[in-house]
């Protein structure tokens, strides 16, 4: 596939969008700061900084990322505690750990991008915190659901409520799952990676990914969500299409998931842009997105062969583009910029995903 850049590659290797990205949200001792949550970190824009830095070859902000999250969310060691979600300023005014419940997805991205920098740049220290993170991963937020099998729980608590289970469709990226097996050959991610479909057919009742899915024992799927969420297709489940597309055409898993998912190509077949938020009966809620959910859909509908319209979307988010930051919209929102660096870091080159997982980087390649 050919790409198609925002930004011209740079002999060096470097990545001029990470590169902004990193000043704007980036503090000198490694921590992603959230300007829309008053600074606040989560463990997710720890785990997608970490995986942005290998991909740009970017070493020194790697090391710095790695040793905040370790410090500052697992207590000192990710071998032994799973990373805490939530860090800000408490009602005290002190910088501490807001939550220390876990964020599967996040730590899931930390142990594979662990595991694949261990694996690029030939660091022991890397793949013992990848593997030994894997294995609390796999201790702690892995459930054998009776009636459906092994799937990756949100957090190690909250998401397992009497009988009810709640999931994420967007937290089990098929392909960094079959990474982790390739890694771990021992853990449950094989099993994981092939309830995968299945996951994301069930939550999906109307062709939209939802955000939030319930499964109860001898009922099956439902559509209950989590305390203070709702069962709409929106901000977490936008990721369900971008992992889709991303996911080599050779997987058999890929075309599953495409096909459990007409809606978002339906709805872009009426509209210039993708849905913010969508209701559980397929209704448009909010129809108003930004440009990060443009760069979400287009490795999405390029999987589907919607050439001219995957284009149009990637148009959208170019025009977004403020050269004065270097980054999307007027005053970017850190969770667009994350989705536009996956996408655009994909639709580029820059990486890709091979069919067991590994990671193929373009600075390797060059």
């Amino acid at each position: 596939m050919a790409a198609i850049p925002l930004y011209p590659l740079e002999a060096s290797g470097g990545w001029p969008l990470w590169t902004s990205y990193a000043a704007r949200f980036l503090s000198i001792d490694g921590r992603i700061a959230d300007p829309a949550i008053q600074g606040q970190t989560t463990s997710e824009g720890q785990a997608y900084a970490l995986f942005f830095a290998l991909v740009a070859n970017d070493r020194p902000r790697f090391e710095r990322v790695l040793e905040w999250t370790q410090n500052n969310l697992a207590g000192g060691d990710l071998t032994r505690n799973l990373p805490a979600w939530h860090w800000g300023k408490s009602p005290s005014g002190a910088w501490t750990v807001l939550d220390r419940n876990s964020a599967s997805d996040a730590d899931l991205w930390i142990a594979y991008t662990l595991l694949e920098a261990a694996r690029y740049w030939g660091e022991p220290r890397y793949q013992a915190l990848g593997e030994g993170l894997a294995a609390i991963i796999a201790r702690f937020e892995v459930e054998d659901l009776p009636g459906f099998g092994a799937m990756l729980l949100p957090g190690y608590r909250d998401f397992h409520v009497g009988d009810t289970f709640f999931l994420n469709p967007s937290y089990v990226p098929v392909q960094l799952l079959l990474g982790l097996a390739a890694h771990c050959p021992q853990g449950p991610w094989r099993a994981i990676a092939a309830n995968v479909p299945r996951l994301v057919k069930a939550s999906a009742p109307r062709g939209f990914a939802l955000d939030w899915v319930s499964y109860r024992p001898g009922h099956g799927f439902g559509f209950e969500a989590p305390a203070g969420k709702k069962p709409l297709a929106s901000y977490d489940a936008i990721r369900v299409y971008l992992w889709a597309g991303t996911l080599p055409a050779a997987v058999s898993a890929r075309q599953t998931i495409l096909d459990a998912l007409p809606g978002m190509a339906r709805a872009l077949s009426q509209a210039a842009a993708p849905p913010a938020v969508v209701n559980l009966d397929g209704t448009i809620a909010n129809p108003h997105s930004g440009p990060g959910f443009s760069a979400s859909v287009a490795p999405y509908l390029l999987a589907r062969g919607e050439r001219d319209r995957a284009a149009a979307q990637r148009r959208r988010v170019s025009e977004a583009f403020h050269r004065d930051s270097g980054l999307y919209g007027p005053s970017p929102d850190y969770y667009e910029q994350n989705l536009i660096l996956f996408s655009e870091g994909w639709l580029q080159n820059r990486y890709l995903f091979t069919t067991t997982g590994h990671l193929d980087l373009l600075w390797r390649r060059k």
